[in-house]
């Protein structure tokens, strides 16, 4: 959905998604773990992993949390800005892994609008990102990101 940073405060407490499946893919983790040099078996031997706690390879939590950003601008984009900017997160768990393969998707929350200094406002989403088949979320989070016009 396409809004304009003028009408956020109308959204407040709206849901948006759930949005589309994105599979996380073995490639994905192996590049995630050459950018951020974590090369943990769990995640990049794929042999290993099979005999490990998880029965495959998982994804990294860092990776999970960092898809959250193409997930929510695909719910949520917001127009009539010159900046975009992360301004980080009040809340994030993982509550179950991400196997290699398998389909995440995310649903948010927009709990709140402010205005900020400098002509902008400050939005606060509450998300969960679901594991298809999966009993229990990949992650829950309350991300905090700001909008310039």
């Amino acid at each position: 959905m396409n809004v304009h940073i003028d009408d956020l405060p109308s959204l407040v407490g709206k849901e948006f998604g759930p949005g589309d499946w994105l599979e996380v893919t073995q490639e994905q983790i192996n590049t995630f773990a050459d950018a951020t040099d974590d090369h943990q078996w769990i995640h990049v031997d794929v042999e290993r992993a099979k005999e490990g706690p998880f029965k495959a390879p998982i994804a990294h939590g860092m990776l999970t949390l960092s898809l959250f950003i193409p997930l929510h601008t695909a719910l949520l984009d917001v127009e009539g800005v010159t900046t975009k900017v992360n301004y980080g997160f009040n809340r994030v768990r993982f509550p179950a892994p991400v196997p290699a393969g398998a389909r995440i998707r995310l649903t948010t929350r927009l709990a709140s609008v402010e205005e900020v200094a400098g002509n902008g406002v400050q939005i606060t989403v509450e998300g969960t990102i679901e594991i298809e088949g999966g009993s229990k979320p990949a992650c829950v989070l309350q991300s905090v990101s700001r909008f310039y016009r």
